[in-house]
């Protein structure tokens, strides 16, 4: 009794682990595929933004203003020197609100993109 109760045990130890064998590459596999399309949609996303920034200077628009508003605060507070370190101030200021609008704009895209896949290829016409 007690070699069959071990065979039993074996046999479903193995049945067990063809079964896990087989799943998780095609799990790993799907995955896999999966961030590279994201990937993809992704690069295609921060491609276009980048492109439409560039076309209308947005990037440079956004720096160049913080800029001059922080030399503007900075030269009424301190004078010439006021002036310097308030511009590099606004610069930085608008190199960061520069990258997250982009970063936004970007994720926005994907999200518009995702939804007009979701409601035009699944469609069941």
């Amino acid at each position: 009794m007690e070699d069959f109760m071990k065979l039993r045990n074996t046999i479903a130890l193995a049945t067990l682990s063809t079964i896990f064998s087989f799943s998780l590459p095609l799990a790993a596999q799907d995955y896999a595929l999966l961030h590279q399309v994201a990937q993809s949609q992704h690069d295609r996303a921060e491609r276009e933004q980048t492109e439409k920034d560039h076309q209308n200077h947005t990037g440079v628009k956004i720096i160049g203003g913080s800029t001059a508003g922080g030399a503007a605060v900075g030269a009424l507070a301190g004078g010439g020197k006021g002036a310097l370190i308030g511009g590099a101030v606004g610069a930085g200021g608008g190199a960061i609100a520069n990258k997250v609008r982009k970063d936004k704009s970007v994720k926005d895209r994907e999200r518009r993109e995702s939804e007009y896949r979701r409601d035009h290829h699944n469609d069941p016409r």
